[in-house]
This record gives C-alpha cells, sequence and structure tokens, in this order.
C-alpha cells in the first residue's frame, strides 16, 4: 500500500501544480501590441504599438469621440434574392431603429446591430469591412436576403 500511495502522491502534485501556456516577455508584448494570441496568428504584430496594430486592423480601434456618428446609422434597404424591397430600415446616430416607418427595440450582439419586426430578424454588422454580413431572415416563411444601405 505503501508504495502505491508514494507513487501516486507526486502525481497528483503534478496534476495540481498551474501552468502557464506564455513567458511573462511574450505576455508584455501581447500586452504592449493590443494582440491577442488568436491575433498574431493572423497577422497582428506583436513588435508595433496598439495604435499600429489598430490603424492595421488588428484590436480595438481608438474610442470614437462623443458625438461620433455610430456605423449602423443611415437608411438600410433589406432586399430579397431576386432584388425585390423587403423592408426600408433607418437608424439614427443614437441607434433607434425604424422598420418600414415603425420604432422596432435593437440591441448589440457580437459587434452587430440585431432588432426584429414581426417575424423576421435583421443584422447590421459594425464593422464596415466586413461585405456582405448585413442580413435579414424570416423564421416562419425561412428566407433570407441581405441588407445595403442607400
Amino acid at each position: 500500500m505503501k508504495p502505491a500511495l508514494l507513487l501516486l502522491a507526486p502525481v497528483c502534485l503534478l496534476l495540481h501544480t498551474p501552468v502557464h501556456a506564455i513567458n511573462a516577455k511574450y505576455a508584455q508584448q501581447l500586452e504592449r501590441s493590443g494582440c491577442t494570441q488568436v491575433s498574431e496568428a493572423q497577422g497582428c504584430d506583436i513588435t508595433k504599438s496598439k495604435a499600429e496594430n489598430a490603424k492595421a486592423g488588428f484590436g480595438s480601434a481608438p474610442a470614437a469621440a462623443p458625438g461620433a456618428a455610430t456605423p449602423y446609422a443611415g437608411q438600410w434597404v433589406a432586399r430579397s434574392d431576386a432584388g425585390a424591397t423587403v423592408a426600408t430600415i433607418r437608424i439614427d446616430a443614437k441607434e433607434k431603429v425604424w422598420v418600414n416607418g415603425k420604432p422596432v427595440k435593437a440591441k448589440r450582439s457580437d459587434g452587430a446591430l440585431v432588432f426584429r419586426a414581426g417575424t423576421v430578424t435583421y443584422t447590421i454588422q459594425g464593422d464596415r469591412r466586413l461585405k456582405g454580413e448585413d442580413g435579414w431572415m424570416d423564421h416562419d416563411a425561412g428566407t433570407k436576403g441581405l441588407i445595403v444601405s442607400e
């Protein structure tokens, strides 16, 4: 019994030892550059500053000034695959949303503005570099399409 216990004790201690995936210097480089391990693999340069990487599209961009326009603001049109207008959407600078002239509640979700009107869910991405990501889906009819700005 004692030999088994003596063998088991070191194994248990090894299992409870904290493991650090990165060293302190690398962690400091990530912090200074605004990169993550994932964004570094996508091209974020840990030798550059946060501002330089933000200009290149990595990390968070500098905070917008108060009163700056939201990326969602404007006139939008939801279109079917055939090109027909499904809905007209208006979003103001305070992210209040109207679908076909009627106000609807909107919320931010994972970088997008999401809102519903009836059985249709609309999603407009905040990152305007993402093309073809703005869309709508009618859950009852099973149809979907793109949303374009006017």
